[in-house]
């Protein structure tokens, strides 16, 4: 074997970690296509839709006279909204537009974790429902989302998720890229994963538990990302989410830079956070216990995020390109591998652009893509910001900026 070949071996062994990331993705990509949607049951089950809230007076009016309207039968219904350490008047506007309102006031325990431990004990202490469902503030949802949930638990699920998508998708080229990135992460991961059979993963906002799945896992995560905590213990317990693709939720994004980096910190360092703690521990019971579900929740945490990805792919091709340019054309294998990674990520995303429905304008902004992956770079190196773990810190919504 030459010099050359004992480098482009090295090169592979380095690349493996892209590869396989990358490799997980396209597995993803290709089992992401939509079947029919599951005929709902005759409509049986209650549910309480929880609105976790603090200082939303402007929009949460809205939210509620939204899932007043979904088709599903009002007397098996109820909207609670957590008006959570609340200096407005959120109180008063939900309770106006017909929710059911817990006041809650807590200066040390304070974050949306707090807020849906609070509302989903009372909802089993209350004893009105077999299930609660999670809406954020900002939030439409669409009119079959009760009966796609009621469909998952009469087949025997305990945690179900909506697809996530967004609200304004063309208030600018931000939530453009943001439509798609959530076509990517929301839809094509959470399909392919639902086709394997295993967890589809929390996203925080289209959420619905079984009370019975609350009482054997209570909700204890108040960490910035308390749905990716709280999903990594149910899988534990053995309990995957079901993802209810026929339904939706819809949130607002942000399109201002300013407001844009603030939560983005806020979510990358929260996940930065989970894989630290759980990504090699999970992989660690996977192959002790054998388990799929383990083995895919821990694919999820440890896979980086697409920007960090993307830069790694680029390299990697990069140094095997030059790597086989002075091999004389002798060293390939890692060449071929780098290949591999960047055709995948290009399938992972065009197939995210393509379920995101925002059409060629989409595509064009696409090209912004670059810009966006520097940008997030550049929040990864400055670090998390400095709220604490779980501390609500609210997000300004289009109407409020002038």
């Amino acid at each position: 074997m030459t010099v050359w070949t004992w480098v482009d071996l090295a090169l592979c062994v380095a690349l493996l970690p892209v590869v396989v990331a990358c490799g997980y993705l396209l597995l993803l990509t290709l089992l992401s296509w939509r079947r029919a949607a599951p005929v709902p049951p005759a409509p049986t089950r209650k549910f309480d839709v929880v609105i976790p809230s603090h200082n939303e007076e402007l929009g949460i009016a809205r939210t509620v006279a939204n899932l007043s309207a979904v088709d599903y039968p009002a007397s098996l219904r109820r909207i609670l909204v957590v008006a959570d350490n609340c200096s407005d008047a959120t109180a008063e506007k939900a309770r106006e537009a017909g929710a059911t309102v817990l006041e809650r006031h807590d200066t040390e325990k304070r974050g949306k974790g707090y807020a849906l431990a609070y509302a989903f004990e009372f909802s089993q202490k209350d004893g009105f429902a077999d299930a609660v469902v999670v809406v954020d503030a900002d939030t439409v949802v669409s009119p079959n989302l009760l009966h796609a949930y009621a469909r998952r638990l009469a087949d025997g699920a305990h945690a179900a998720q909506a697809h996530y998508g967004v609200m304004n998708p063309t208030a600018s080229w931000r939530t453009r890229l943001m439509t798609i990135a959530l076509g990517m992460f929301h839809k094509v991961r959470s399909s392919g994963r639902e086709a394997m059979g295993v967890s589809c993963g929390l996203r925080g906002n289209g959420m619905c538990f079984t009370h019975a799945v609350l009482r054997e896992v209570p909700h204890d995560a108040f960490s910035v990302v308390e749905d990716l905590e709280y999903g990594i213990r149910l899988g534990r317990k053995g309990h995957r989410v079901h993802y209810a693709w026929e339904a939706e939720v819809q949130g607002e994004m942000v399109s201002a830079e300013k407001q844009s980096r603030s939560q983005r910190q806020r979510w990358e360092g929260g996940r930065s956070q989970m894989r630290k703690l759980h990504g090699w521990p999970l992989l660690k019971d996977a192959l002790k216990q054998r388990s799929g579900l383990l083995l895919d929740l821990s694919m999820d945490v440890l896979v980086p995020p697409l920007s960090q990805l993307v830069l790694a792919a680029v390299g990697s091709a990069v140094a095997a390109s030059v790597l086989v340019w002075l091999s004389g054309g002798t060293a390939v294998w890692a060449s071929a591998l780098a290949g591999f990674g960047l055709m995948s990520l290009g399938a992972y995303v065009l197939r995210g652009w393509w379920v995101s429905g925002v059409g060629p304008r989409g595509l064009l902004d696409l090209a912004w893509a670059p810009v966006y992956v520097v940008w997030k770079v550049g929040l990864m190196l400055r670090g998390p910001g400095a709220e604490k773990r779980g501390e609500w810190v609210r997000t300004s919504r289009e109407a409020e900026r002038p």
